[in-house]
Formats: C-alpha cells, sequence, structure tokens
C-alpha cells in the first residue's frame, strides 16, 4: 500500500523555517477547498502519512518529506502539524541555512 502523502507548496521563508525546525505547524485559510483536503466527510482528519514540502513549483524545486501529525482549528486557519523531517531533495542550499 502506497503511502498517503499532503503535497503542499511554501515560499522560502517558511520552508526555511520548518526545516529548521522553528516552525512546527502550517497554516491553510479554512476555505471549502483546504476543509476538503484536510477533513473526510464526517468531519475527521483525513489521514495523511506524510507531507511533501516544495519550494516553489520548479520540476527541480527543493522538497523535504515531514511527518504529518494531524491538524487543529486556529481561529480563521487550519494549523497542519508537523513532526520530524525525515528527507530532502533536490536541495543544495539546504544544509547551508
Amino acid at each position: 500500500m502506497e503511502p498517503k502523502l499532503l503535497h503542499l507548496n511554501l515560499y522560502k521563508k517558511w520552508f526555511i523555517k520548518i526545516m529548521n525546525g522553528k516552525k512546527k505547524e502550517e497554516y491553510r485559510d479554512k476555505t471549502p477547498y483546504w476543509k476538503k483536503r484536510l477533513f473526510d466527510d464526517k468531519g475527521k482528519t483525513k489521514k495523511y502519512d506524510f507531507i511533501i514540502f516544495r519550494n516553489g513549483y520548479k520540476k527541480d524545486a527543493p522538497e523535504m518529506k515531514v511527518e504529518f501529525l494531524g491538524v487543529k482549528n486556529k481561529g480563521k486557519n487550519y494549523a497542519i502539524l508537523l513532526g520530524k523531517i525525515l528527507s530532502k531533495k533536490k536541495c543544495e542550499w539546504c544544509e547551508r541555512v
């Protein structure tokens, strides 16, 4: 069975903060789009195995794979809870930051 992945794009600033362990939650607006991606029809959090963060949309954009720990409601946002960074790809500058 293949792992269930949540793909999210980030600006470099936020990508670096997550990579350095300074950001443990990623926020998304409470919109129908994000509700559908994060919750099932019964309102329970979908079960993702990992999050794949990309810094941009290019084919060779830096990526990191992070543990998915769940979702919390935070005011006007959904807070996606982040665990350990499991891997980094295509990221030559990542080790220098």
